[in-house]
């Protein structure tokens, strides 16, 4: 079957080629590496309120912006800093968000300590295994699960902004915490098989 005609989620915009590009590529296949996980995190926050597809086409800009995510680097951003990225037009120009992200990155890296890496930490929540989901249509996907819930609460009490749960679910989706991967879609036995998840 050529790449055209294979059966993705029903989600996807698949007249966009760099949305389809993430969904074949990235989206929910297990994530563990910290520094790929605080910029999923970052963007997800940024998200708030907008489509996925609005953070994504600016993700080079994000990048180039936040120190290609190096946490330990965003956790030292200065107010001047702040006021140059409301300026930045690469990125969301939210004033909250932007902050939100520098105070992330600072309780990312107690997390980091407290826990080895936060990648241990953040997986705990689903048992340190991939919880596979059985969906056939747009209508089936939650927006939060008991497990989202739980992460959210602990960030939230930690000191974590702009991390709500519906935030989390999709961070949960896009790092393979979860996958949500449609039955139908060709991508959700490929993580399976090489997770040996199932």
């Amino acid at each position: 079957m050529s790449e055209e005609n294979l059966c993705r989620c029903p989600w996807l915009d698949a007249t966009k080629p760099d949305y389809v590009a993430y969904h074949d590529n990235e989206w929910g296949v297990p994530v563990f590496d910290d520094q790929q996980l605080f910029e999923y995190l970052t963007l997800e926050s940024a998200q708030a309120g907008l489509s996925w597809y609005t953070i994504l086409k600016r993700r080079d800009g994000y990048r180039a912006a936040f120190a290609n995510f190096d946490v330990n680097l965003v956790a030292l951003f200065t107010d001047d800093k702040v006021e140059e990225l409301v300026l930045n037009r690469a990125i969301i120009r939210h004033r909250g968000k932007i902050n939100a992200a520098i105070n992330n990155a600072k309780i990312f890296i107690d997390i980091q300590k407290e826990f080895g890496s936060f990648s241990h930490y953040m997986w705990g929540f689903v048992g340190h295994k991939t919880i596979v989901n059985h969906w056939a249509t747009l209508n089936d996907y939650p927006a939060t699960s008991k497990e989202s819930d739980a992460w959210s609460k602990d960030l939230k009490k930690r000191g974590f902004k702009f991390v709500g749960s519906t935030i989390c679910y999709a961070h949960m989706q896009a790092c393979g915490m979860v996958n949500d991967h449609s039955d139908d879609c060709y991508k959700r036995s490929q993580i399976i098989a090489k997770f040996q998840q199932g």
